[in-house]
């Protein structure tokens, strides 16, 4: 329920707003989780804390704290379905075969 619906047409994409679905509880806590990095990240030097203050420059305040939020729950859901630890210095690569 953190994603944002989206609305695409001849290549432009529009997002829309977050849906209702999901557990109520769980994305209240991820929004304030997400606030509160988005408050202090202008403390720290790590990647996220840079890509968020540079997304606030862009979009403003709430939509940095929604995306943040969509990206906590990304990063739990891999976590907690690989069963690995958090690395934060990992770079995707598309699979071979794909």
């Amino acid at each position: 329920g953190l994603v944002p619906r989206q609305r695409s047409s001849g290549g432009k994409s529009q997002l829309g707003g977050i849906t209702k679905r999901g557990q109520t509880y769980l994305r209240m806590l991820l929004v304030q989780a997400a606030k509160s990095a988005v408050m202090t990240a202008h403390r720290r030097d790590d990647r996220i804390s840079r890509w968020v203050l540079a997304l606030r420059e862009r979009s403003g305040w709430q939509k940095a704290v929604v995306a943040l939020a969509n990206k906590n729950a990304r990063i739990l859901w891999a976590v907690m379905t690989r069963g690995e630890a958090f690395d934060a210095n990992h770079v995707s690569t598309k699979p071979q075969g794909a």
